[in-house]
């Protein structure tokens, strides 16, 4: 789980690239487009432009480079031609990226156009939460500190947090130990070392945290149908700290200390 200096300088350089995908995006006006076309985009942005692969094509059988949850899909959500990105809808792009043998794992919930306030509190939230689990990094903290952090932010605000799905170690391989859940007591589970990297990438949901999987295999969606949304990056435990490998230049004023 520990990476060494020399692996988490290639790391630093796939989250970089990563970044740089989400940068491309934020330039894009994603309202009439198709998930699919978005996932084209991508794909074609990682392998020309930044002459890396797209480490979730083929991953596990999966057929695309991103997942597109949209509304109330919570994650998983498969590009396809006839799903077309309306006004006023709230999108979660989840896109992997592999260079140099290292992968780096990131997701951003888009707000398309005139959004309710409802959606666009939720957004800002899970944003938020995202961030005070990762203000929660440092060699000594555990586990528990994290999803600790998380939980508490989105009932304070009314949301529930989806616990089917958690964070993940990642490095060479997409999914590494430990796992890293958006829930949880201070003090509890793994005890974080400096060189360990992971995903927090907590999902909220405005009613019940209860989520279905539908016949595709893939797409998971509310039970209730109300919306969620979802923020991701990959964390590195430094000495002091944590380093947001895959931060974009919109979000240095959130990397800093508080």
């Amino acid at each position: 789980m520990v990476k060494t200096p020399q692996e988490l300088e290639l790391m630093r350089e796939a989250g970089r690239l990563l970044a740089q995908v989400f940068e491309m995006l934020d330039r894009t006006p994603l309202a009439g487009m198709s998930t699919l076309e978005i996932d084209t985009l991508v794909e074609r942005y990682i392998t020309d432009e930044l002459h890396a692969r797209p480490a979730s094509k083929g991953q596990y059988g999966y057929g695309f480079v991103l997942n597109c949850s949209m509304n109330h899909v919570v994650c998983h959500g498969v590009p396809d031609a006839r799903t077309i990105v309306q006004d006023g809808d709230i999108i979660n792009l989840d896109i992997t990226l592999e260079k140099n043998g290292f992968i780096a794992d990131s997701s951003k919930t888009y707000m398309v156009g005139t959004v309710s306030p409802q959606a666009r509190r939720l957004v800002k939230v899970t944003q938020e939460a995202m961030w005070k689990g990762i203000a929660q990094v440092r060699p000594g903290a555990t586990l528990g500190d994290i999803g600790f952090a998380i939980e508490r932010h989105a009932k304070q605000h009314g949301y529930s947090v989806v616990r089917d799905y958690c964070g993940h170690g990642i490095g060479r391989e997409m999914h590494e130990e430990p796992s890293v859940l958006h829930f949880g007591r201070p003090g509890t589970g793994m005890k974080l070392r400096e060189g360990m990297t992971f995903t927090i990438e907590p999902m909220l949901n405005q009613g019940t945290r209860k989520v279905t999987t539908l016949a595709d295999g893939w797409t998971v969606v509310t039970n209730d149908r109300k919306l969620s949304a979802q923020f991701e990056h990959t964390v590195a435990v430094t000495s002091d700290g944590v380093e947001v490998l895959t931060l974009r230049s919109d979000e240095q004023a959130e990397a800093r200390p508080h």
